[in-house]
């Protein structure tokens, strides 16, 4: 099974949405809060991503914001 992690911050829409989106397909997933964990920003950054959302998952290139179409593939 795939190990998923997305990288959140509060009052974010689109983390909202993707939470939203991978809650209701059944996928299970691991949240990191930048306001409650900020050790995960420079991880972030380093990794070229300057916003959130991000989701990691085994087999797939990591992405940021709310991406119906990559999500879609965790679903199947």
């Amino acid at each position: 099974m795939a190990q998923t992690v997305l990288y959140t911050k509060n009052g974010c829409p689109q983390c909202r949405m993707t939470k939203r989106f991978l809650t209701s397909h059944g996928i299970p997933f691991t949240e990191h809060n930048i306001n409650d964990e900020p050790q995960y920003i420079d991880y972030l950054k380093q990794n070229g991503f300057l916003a959130v959302p991000v989701l990691e998952s085994n087999g797939m290139k990591p992405f940021s914001g709310f991406r119906p179409d990559e999500l879609k593939k965790l679903a199947v």
